[in-house]
Order: structure tokens, then C-alpha cells, then sequence
């Protein structure tokens, strides 16, 4: 392989010579040749002469990705390893078992299974520890990707050796791998008087298709309003943006035009179907993180006056990628235009082209903002995202809550609670009791977490800003009392924070019985953003005057 790659080497600087002559007199083609013909000829050196022996295509992917790196993070190549992956991303399918699995600490756990899989229609359970593959002992394997062992051809087998909560010898599951659909909707369905609600997660190929499905049999139940949730959307392919958006506006209307440096791909997307409904009033709900094509939805329905939007200001991707086909099966997705929506706004938040000294890039200040308007003359902002209608805070958790996140003891606890209980009560009913809360605290009893509440984060704060202005001698008797009073205690703090606590311990439960779709049917009583979204359904007069610019 080595001298195979070496000869490869060799010719290289010759062809990278040829063009460095045919694009002398264009300077631009010129540096490009010659920094080219100086790589290669780089390459050629290190691969003969560095001291160990070097992976020609690690080395070689690590340097695109570092020159990519510093454009910005939607360019990015992909190997011939990683096409699979793409795919994915693209179409919503790939071939495997149908379950996520974390790879951390030498485990391999199973922490979610997607439903009418192999993984699910084999037993597969959340917390289950993935000991062998294929007769492989994981424990002997470093440096590997556990997912691309469990993907394959279709109808293919693979047996895994599992370690169960509660049981003592391991158990082996042969599955038939599968075409797993990852669905862009994982639940939809009536959640008050009239009013559907539809969770768009992705916009993969078949996004479009499984909105309008939802839709219509929303329509079919009585639906008189809707509720779409793009929050936590990350984006995806444009036209099914476009495709989504015609639903609710009428055929010729504008959706999004592209502006880029190749001027012959610029282009104004209408919508070009008939649409679903016009008149449903619909709420759309977003976050920090809807991004991109769920962006260009939002911001259509709100360019349009078509619907109100609730939440928080969206994360502001308003670039659009195009696939370019490299040799060898290898690809790259290049950022070509960026995107603006009906008003004439474009919402990219970040400035890419100009960076810091330090390389690091900066959001585009208000005082650089441009005013645009809606359809009604509702003012709306460019280079910022897409500020919802109604701006409702952001939910956050306690340090004690992120705490028991981040060191997995919710999800712990819900496989020893599965365990326990074979079955549990419907979703939306299910409930944890006093006792059983009393239960999971004196279980955290003997496990290893710690957080810093905000009061002793201010302590700490005022101590530092103690000893830089010299007076910390004078206060440092009160902050010791202050600290031995504040103090947190973990038995205390689980009972103050009770409430919270236990939410997120019953939504766990549940996840790990009813999977994401009764974990998103028993979060609808204590979404906050939801609720409002219901509120507002109800009250007509409230909904047309945000509409209208009148208030909100």
C-alpha cells in the first residue's frame, strides 16, 4: 500500500505543474496551483521520509477537515465511510436494527429503541448492555464505531450478547436487520378541543409526505386549529421545507430564494401545489434550536401573518448546502447561497465570511440589522434568526437536576424501576407516588454526583471579587457563615426541588415502557410552551390582533 501510494505521490506535482503553467496569468488560478503542487509535493516528503509509518487516509481526511473547518461548520466532506451516514441524513433510512446505542466508558448501552424495528420487535430494552457482536467481544475492541457493526444488509443476522438489568448470565438476541425509517413526525394527535398538534423533528425526503398524512388525519378527527412544533428541528433538505410550507399558503406564492456566487443557480421557490388549508389558524412553536429549513417554515408562516409563532428566537441558519459528487464515492456539502424568506430578510445569525483575528466568529449586531415587514406590516428582523410573536422563557433545569442528567441517574433508576414493575399505567396517566420519589432519593444515596447551586456560584463570585479589590480580610468571617448557612445538602435539595425532580423522573419511566411517543404524549400536561399555544387557540380576538400588528 505504501509504495502503491508512493508512485501516486510522485505524479501528482506533475499534473499540479501542468496547471500551475495553463493559470499563470490568472493570479487567483495561479496560488491555487501552485499552493496545490506545494501540498503535494509535502505529502510526498512526509509519506517517504516521517519516522513511523502514516495512514495516507486519515492523514488526508484530517487536513480537509481542518481547511473546511475554517469556512464554516455546513461544508464538510464525507469519505467513502461515511456515505452510509450521509444517506441517512438525506433520506431517513438506513439499513440496521433500529436502536441508539452510547458508547462511553467501555459500555455499550442501548438508550433508545425505535419503534416496528428489529430492535423492538426482538425485545431490545433501553439500559441493556451490549457485550458481544457476533460472537465479538466488544471489551477487546478499541477505537471503533459500535453503530456500523450493528448496520448492514437487509436481512442479514446479527446475534448481540446482552447484559440485563436484574439478570445474572447474559442474554443472546439474533435479529434480522432491516430498512429503518427514521421518521420525521414521531407523534401527532388531538391534545385539546379541536386542536391537533404535529412534532416535525427532520426534514428528510419523506417529511412533506408524513406532515400531510398527519394533517389530513388530524382533519378527519376534527381538528379546527393546529399546533406545529418545530422545536430541537436541526433542518434538512430545502424543498421539503418548501413542500411543507405550500401546505397552509396558496399555490404561486413565494416560499424562499437562494443568492449565491454562482449567479445561474440562483432561484425563487414558490409554492407550486394546492394547498391543504388556508384558513386553519395554526401556532408554530420554535426554540434555539430550529434551525435552517424549519427556520425557512417559520418564517414563512410568519412573513405571511399565516400563523403566530411561540417560543424562543430561533438559532439563525439561513445558508443553504449543495452535494457535489467527488471521485472515489466520496462527497462534499458546500455551503453555495444563502437563503432569504418572503419578507426579504435572510435570518443567518452568524458572519462566517468575516472572522476574528482568533479565527473565532461573531453574531451580526443589532445596530446591523435590517427592518423588513410581514404581509400585515408587521415588523420583522434580519440576521438574527426569527424572534417568535410570544417569547416565553426558555425552560431551565436545577444544578441538581443536570447534575442527575449528566451522570445518568434518571435513566439508571428507570431500568432498575422497568425491572421491578413489568407494566405500568398509560402515559398520560402514570404518576410516581410519594413513596416511590422517597425511594428513588435514598437509591441516590450511595451514588457519586455534586452540582453548585446558584447561591454558592454568587458566593463564589463575590470572593473572587473580594480578593481582586483587596478587601476579602474584611468580609471573609461573613462568607465563612454565609457558606456553612448555604451549604447545600442533597437530602434537602431533593425534597425543595420535589416537584421538578420527579417530572423528569416520570418522563424517563415512561420513556422506557411507552418509547419517544409516550414520552411526548405525557409531556403535553407541564409543557409550558404548549399550554400557551392553547391558550391562545382559544381566545380568536387575541390570535387575529397579533396577526394584525395589534399586540400580543
Amino acid at each position: 500500500m505504501k509504495k502503491y501510494f508512493r508512485s501516486i505521490a510522485l505524479t501528482v506535482p506533475v499534473v499540479a505543474g501542468l496547471a500551475f503553467v495553463s493559470f499563470r496569468q490568472d493570479d487567483r488560478l495561479f496560488e491555487i496551483a501552485r499552493n496545490l503542487d506545494i501540498y503535494a509535493t509535502l505529502f510526498k516528503e512526509l509519506n517517504a521520509y516521517y519516522v513511523d509509518e502514516i495512514n495516507p487516509n486519515q492523514l488526508i481526511k484530517s487536513s480537509i477537515d481542518n481547511m473546511l473547518r475554517t469556512l464554516d461548520p455546513y461544508t464538510v466532506y464525507y469519505a467513502e465511510d461515511d456515505i452510509e451516514d450521509y444517506m441517512t441524513m438525506t433520506t431517513g433510512k438506513y439499513n440496521g436494527i433500529g436502536a441508539m446505542v452510547n458508547s462511553s466508558d467501555g459500555k455499550h448501552l442501548v438508550m433508545m429503541v425505535y419503534e416496528d424495528t428489529p430492535a423492538q420487535k426482538a425485545g431490545l430494552q433501553l439500559g441493556d448492555e451490549i457485550v458481544k457482536i457476533n460472537g465479538v467481544d466488544l471489551s477487546t475492541r478499541e477505537d471503533f464505531d459500535t453503530g456500523k457493526l450493528l448496520k448492514g444488509q437487509t436481512q442479514t443476522s446479527v446475534t448481540l450478547s446482552i447484559k440485563r438489568y436484574g439478570l445474572v448470565k447474559p442474554l443472546e438476541i439474533t435479529l434480522n436487520r432491516d430498512i429503518v425509517k427514521v421518521t420525521n413526525v414521531p407523534y401527532y394527535g388531538m391534545i385539546g378541543d379541536g386542536v391537533g398538534y404535529i412534532d416535525l423533528k427532520d426534514f428528510t425526503a419523506n417529511a412533506s409526505r408524513e406532515v400531510r398524512n398527519a394533517f389530513q388525519e388530524l382533519k378527519g378527527k376534527g381538528m379546527k386549529s393546529l399546533v406545529l412544533d418545530l422545536r430541537d428541528n436541526p433542518g434538512g433538505l430545502l424543498n421539503m421545507a418548501i413542500d411543507i410550507s405550500n401546505i397552509f399558503i396558496t399555490t404561486g406564492q413565494e416560499v424562499v430564494s437562494t443568492k449565491g456566487k454562482v449567479t445561474e443557480w440562483n432561484k425563487t421557490y414558490v409554492a407550486e401545489n394546492p394547498a391543504l388549508d388556508i384558513e386553519i389558524p395554526l401556532v408554530v412553536l420554535t426554540n434555539n434550536r430550529s434551525a435552517s429549513a424549519a427556520e425557512i417554515v417559520a418564517g414563512v408562516m410568519q412573513d405571511y401573518d399565516r400563523g403566530v409563532l411561540i417560543g424562543q428566537r430561533t438559532y439563525g441558519k439561513g445558508l443553504v448546502q449543495t452535494t457535489r459528487d467527488l471521485s472515489f464515492n466520496t462527497k462534499m456539502k458546500i455551503t453555495t447561497a444563502k437563503y432569504y424568506i418572503p419578507s426579504g430578510r435572510c435570518i443567518q445569525a452568524i458572519d462566517y465570511s468575516h472572522r476574528n483575528d482568533d479565527g473565532s466568529v461573531g453574531k451580526v449586531p443589532d445596530s446591523l440589522m435590517t427592518a423588513f415587514k410581514t404581509r400585515n406590516g408587521r415588523p420583522v428582523y434580519d440576521g438574527g434568526g426569527i424572534l417568535p410573536d410570544i417569547v416565553l422563557e426558555k425552560e431551565s433545569f436545577s444544578p441538581l437536576a443536570t447534575a442527575l442528567g449528566r451522570n445518568r441517574l434518571f435513566f439508571d433508576y428507570a431500568v432498575k424501576y422497568r425491572f421491578e414493575h413489568p407494566t405500568i399505567k398509560p402515559a398520560k396517566e402514570f404518576h410516581l407516588t410519594d413513596a416511590e420519589y422517597n425511594a428513588f432519593a435514598k437509591w441516590l444515596s450511595d451514588k457519586e454526583y455534586d452540582y453548585t447551586t446558584q447561591v454558592e456560584r454568587d458566593l463564589n463570585d463575590l470572593e473572587a471579587s473580594a480578593k481582586k479589590e483587596k478587601s476579602i480580610d474584611v468580609i471573609s468571617d461573613q462568607l465563612k457563615a454565609l457558606r456553612s448557612k448555604l451549604s447545600h445538602s442533597k437530602d434537602n435539595d431533593l425534597q425543595i426541588g420535589k416537584t421538578e425532580i420527579k417530572r423528569i423522573l416520570e418522563s424517563e419511566i415512561i420513556k422506557h415502557y411507552y418509547l419517544e411517543k409516550g414520552m411526548r404524549e405525557a409531556s403535553f400536561a407541564e409543557d409550558k410552551v404548549v399550554k400557551e399555544a392553547l391558550t391562545l387557540l382559544k381566545d380568536t380576538n387575541r390570535y387575529n390582533e397579533i396577526l394584525k400588528g395589534k399586540k400580543n
